[in-house]
C-alpha cells in the first residue's frame, strides 16, 4: 500500500485512522458506471485493520459498477469548520465475498465483518442477512489522512 506523501504534518497516525474509522458510521464510495460516469452513495461500513467492508444491495448500481470495474475511491470525514475536519481516503479494489446476495449460510471470512457491522449499527452480537445485501471487500490501494485539529495545534 502506498503511504501519504503530502501534508504529513496533519495526517493521522495508523492508531488514529483506526480509531476514526471505528467511530464513524457513513463513508461515501465513488464508481465509475460503464460509461465512464462516477457514481457516488452514502454507505455504512466496517474497519477490520486490514480491509474495509461494505455491505451493499447487490442490485444497486455500485454493486454493477464493481462487478465490472473493482477500483474505488471511499471517503469518511467529520469536522463541522475548518479547523475540525479529519478524514480518510481510501482508494483500491473491492470484491465480493461470500453469498451474493447473503442468506443464513455459515461463512467464516464474514464472521469478523458480520460482528463488528452488527455492534457498530445494532448494539447486539447478531447479524441478520436479509438476503437483499452482499458483502465488498475492499483492499486499500492507498490511504490518505488529514486532521486539520493538528494544524492548529502549537
Amino acid at each position: 500500500m502506498r503511504q501519504q506523501r503530502r501534508g504529513r504534518s496533519i495526517a493521522m497516525t495508523q492508531d488514529e485512522i483506526d480509531s476514526f474509522l471505528a467511530e464513524e458510521r457513513t463513508c461515501r464510495v465513488a464508481t465509475v458506471d460503464g460509461n465512464g460516469t462516477p457514481h457516488v452513495v452514502p454507505l455504512w461500513f466496517v474497519w477490520d485493520g486490514t480491509y474495509l467492508w461494505l455491505n451493499s444491495i447487490v442490485r444497486s448500481q455500485r454493486w454493477k459498477d464493481i462487478t465490472r470495474d473493482p477500483r474505488v475511491s471511499i471517503v469518511i470525514d467529520a469536522g463541522h469548520t475548518f479547523q475540525e475536519l479529519r478524514g480518510v481516503e481510501i482508494g483500491g479494489h473491492a470484491e465480493a465475498v461470500g453469498e451474493v446476495p447473503r442468506a443464513s449460510a455459515v461463512d467464516s471470512r464474514l464472521e469478523d465483518a458480520e460482528l463488528r457491522f452488527a455492534r457498530k449499527y445494532t448494539g447486539s452480537d447478531t447479524f441478520t442477512a436479509d438476503g437483499r445485501h452482499g458483502w465488498l471487500r475492499v483492499t486499500p490501494n492507498k490511504v490518505t489522512s488529514w486532521d486539520f485539529r493538528k494544524s492548529s495545534k502549537p
